[in-house]
């Protein structure tokens, strides 16, 4: 009976073992999954008419501001003059009136109507033919 004892014994621990081995997962080597997902960046490859089209819209700033900054400038230079002008006009203004003082004190009369320009005249040669004659 020693035998048989020895014998269930020995296969009581091998029957430990095999379920032993049969619920270990590190031993039946079962494989984890894992979800990886990669933060990788990858720069945008740029055609030539995508470069084309970025170096127009930079030139296309470029001229609006350009515009804009002279167009204050002439805008102020337009100002300037302006004021320039009334001036000027004042002056004229000025002048006239003190003329027409002094004409007055001396007696000199102002003509009826402003001076006319010569303007071309037609005239007539002795050949008979009509001429326009230019003052010079």
């Amino acid at each position: 009976m020693k035998t048989n004892k020895s014998l269930i014994a020995a296969g009581a621990v091998v029957a430990c073992c095999v379920i032993a081995v049969l619920f270990s997962t590190s031993i039946r080597g079962s494989q984890n999954t894992y979800e990886l997902r990669p933060q990788i960046g990858i720069s945008e490859h740029k055609t030539d008419i995508v470069r084309v089209i970025d170096a127009y819209e930079r030139l296309m700033e470029r001229y609006l501001d350009l515009t804009e900054r002279n167009s204050e400038l002439v805008g102020m230079d337009i100002r300037n003059i302006a004021i320039r002008l009334d001036s000027i006009d004042a002056r004229l203004e000025e002048l006239s009136s003190r003329t027409a003082r002094s004409e007055r004190a001396l007696g000199i009369k102002q003509p009826a109507t402003p001076a006319e320009t010569p303007e071309k005249a037609e005239t007539i040669a002795p050949d008979g033919e009509s001429r326009l004659d230019t003052p010079r």
